[in-house]
């Protein structure tokens, strides 16, 4: 599923226009994505946790020509799904 069958699945299920449903998605992407930045934490109950993790430096090899490059260290995005959507996911 692409982001566009996306929010016309959401449109549907919640009875929206797919322009409205598209302006929910991108207002909602959009608040993660500062929350996050602004290093806090988002949990929604019965769904899962947004949250910035901390990735150290490292060393990598570029494949092509075998040479050990550096890898900054930054900082990546993870969501991790909470146990009542896992279990509806497993319950069918």
């Amino acid at each position: 599923m692409n982001k566009q069958q996306f929010i016309k699945a959401f449109a549907d299920k919640a009875q929206f226009t797919q322009k409205d449903a598209g302006i929910a998605f991108e207002a909602m992407a959009e608040t993660i994505a500062q929350t996050l930045k602004a290093g806090e934490k988002i949990q929604i109950a019965g769904f899962g946790t947004f949250e910035v993790k901390k990735r150290a430096a490292r060393t990598g090899i570029n494949p092509l020509t075998k040479e050990k490059v550096k890898i900054a260290a930054c900082n990546v995005p993870s969501f991790k799904f909470g146990n009542s959507f896992k279990e509806n996911l497993n319950n069918k």
